[in-house]
């Protein structure tokens, strides 16, 4: 038999039972919050809207070390080195000499210069071998963590990078990753390469927001400097641990991972969020 009670006036209480009963409220609704799959940290507003991200952040661009070195042994790390400089070498002199091509192509080129720079013979076999590895990056291990956290708390998630849209979407695919995103943006749209202020220009073109509400998070500390010189809210994920650019200009912020982003996007004016 189910008993009626009459509503529970706190006022009558004297005032140690008053607490407990605003206790008991509380416990209640935290547990009820906890019950619904919701994070009582969700009540915070994050600070920015959405969150461009340059896809080294995400995927580690030493994870093509593996493949070069079974292909050139003992030759992994260097060939490796010199192939990454070349691309974004090759990137800048098309941009200054107005010859664009696609990332993946550029891919293509720093490829067969670093190759034949290092005196190795690059079979055609062994090159579809090499350029495929841009194809099925390895995550960092708190990417997908970091992404689920945004997606979770209403942020908007986005690239601004230079890879092409094929490498993009293979990438996050082949990762698994493809619905954290709202948008996979390469500069390819508008035949740019960062750090072109119409390569940044992309993200609020697309998001419809104002720059001050979008944070971009940058891999290189050339693409800090340009997104910040943008004038968007900047951080560096500097986990390679590099020097900071002399460029007369920095990020707001610099990481060592995603966590740090992920508390700075998030965190409120009470202080940061957990994840």
């Amino acid at each position: 038999m189910i008993t009626h009670r009459p509503p529970l006036n706190s006022d009558r209480l004297p005032r140690p039972a008053r607490f407990c009963a605003f206790v008991a409220v509380v416990a209640a609704l935290v547990c009820w919050l906890s019950n619904a799959g919701i994070d009582a940290d969700a009540a915070v507003k994050p600070r920015f809207k959405a969150v461009a991200f340059d896809y080294f952040v995400l995927f580690n661009p030493d994870s093509v070390v593996p493949v070069v070195e079974a292909i050139f042994p003992g030759k992994g790390r260097e060939l490796t080195t010199l192939w990454r400089t070349r691309q974004f070498e090759y990137s800048w002199l098309r941009a200054i000499t107005n010859r664009y091509e696609d990332f993946f192509a550029v891919t293509d080129d720093a490829l067969v210069f670093a190759a034949a720079a290092m005196r190795l013979e690059l079979t055609a076999a062994n090159k579809r071998r090499l350029l495929d590895a841009y194809l099925h990056l390895e995550l960092w291990p708190d990417t997908r963590d970091g992404l689920r956290t945004l997606k979770a708390s209403g942020v908007r998630i986005i690239t601004i990078a230079n890879f092409s849209p094929k490498m993009l979407r293979d990438n996050a695919d082949n990762a698994g990753i493809t619905p954290f995103f709202d948008a996979l943006l390469s500069t390819d749209a508008n035949h740019s390469y960062k750090p072109d202020p119409r390569a940044y220009a992309l993200g609020i073109e697309w998001l419809g927001l104002a720059k001050q509400d979008v944070v971009f998070a940058a891999f290189g500390g050339w693409d800090a400097a340009g997104a910040r010189s943008f004038g968007y809210p900047t951080v560096w994920v500097n986990r390679f641990d590099q020097p900071v650019e002399q460029l007369g200009i920095q990020a707001d912020h610099t990481f060592h991972d995603l966590r740090g982003v992920v508390e700075f996007v998030l965190s409120g004016p009470a202080g940061r969020r957990r994840w």
